[in-house]
């Protein structure tokens, strides 16, 4: 029987053993392993192992769906991870604030259903701190009329965790003077090390490389690994070195109970969509953020 490539979504059917009521049953996911036994994780991260010779029926599946409720849920967990250090829950938002640096920690995000009377409460808050009031608007969660400008288009990517082989990345709970040294960005220390109800982790390679991880759960029990601030430089580029850290991180992640994993990239870095994609990645929705006062 021919089966699909790792990675494929699939329908497959096998025999249970001897004796079994029904005889047969069925799983859906992704083949994570093709072999003597393979291996197929479902949606909800289980891991299902299959003789080969048990295998009756196998077809392939295109991607599944994603629901309004998938992206509010990966939002809710992203916005855990990248949290700010103050932030403040109004009408279905959660609004953060994070010394200005980056649009990520300082924009209110629609977890629940916003209503949009509370513009003008969100535009005060951000008032309040001296900072533009962003709102980050992802895909089907929040509406921008047509005409009212956006900026930051950015692509948020996942992948489900496979097995991942040991890594020899050096990993901290915090980033030291080398690991800030190296990533070139003025973004205060308590900006990076915050997270909410999760687990952050800072990565480096061959010093040149760094990047941070951040372990989050969303409302319907996923655990995501985040990836962010990963960056190279320049004179380390196309060496795998922003592969390796990823990966480093990502098995960092895979131990500690995530079964997925996002990385938000800007929509106009073909590099980052690039690497990403081959390592698994694909664009689950999109988002962009705008200034409340401008709806």
């Amino acid at each position: 029987m021919q089966l699909p490539a790792v990675g494929t979504r699939v329908s497959l059917r096998y025999r249970l053993p001897a004796g079994s009521v029904p005889p047969l049953t069925d799983v859906i996911g992704h083949l994570e392993v093709v072999g003597p036994t393979l291996r197929v994780r479902t949606k909800r991260g289980e891991i299902v192992e299959i003789a080969a010779a048990d295998v009756v029926a196998v077809k392939a599946l295109a991607a599944a769906p994603v629901r309004t409720g998938d992206i509010r849920n990966l939002e809710h967990a992203a916005a855990l991870a990248w949290p700010g250090v103050e932030q403040h829950r109004l009408d279905g938002w959660l609004l953060r604030f994070g010394r200005g640096s980056t649009r990520r920690a300082n924009s209110a995000v629609p977890l629940d259903i916003p209503t949009t009377r509370s513009f003008s409460a969100v535009i005060d808050w951000y008032a309040a701190h001296a900072v533009t009031p962003l709102i980050a608007a992802p895909d089907r969660l929040l509406n921008v009329p047509p005409g009212v400008p956006t900026e930051a288009e950015t692509l948020i990517m996942t992948g489900d965790l496979t097995t991942l082989p040991p890594s020899t990345i050096a990993i901290a709970v915090r980033p030291d003077d080398e690991w800030l040294r190296l990533y070139e960005r003025d973004v205060p220390l308590d900006v990076l090390t915050a997270v909410l109800d999760g687990e952050v982790a800072f990565a480096m390679s061959a010093g040149a490389a760094v990047g941070r991880g951040a372990v989050t759960e969303s409302p319907d029990g996923t655990k995501w690994v985040g990836l962010s601030a990963v960056h190279v430089l320049a004179t380390a580029r196309r060496r795998g070195l922003a592969r390796q850290l990823c990966g480093g991180l990502l098995a960092w992640g895979a131990e500690r109970g995530a079964t997925r994993a996002y990385v938000q990239v800007l929509a106009d870095n073909a590099a980052a969509t690039r690497l990403y994609e081959s390592m698994g990645f694909s664009v689950h929705h999109h988002s962009r953020y705008v200034d409340a006062r401008n709806l």
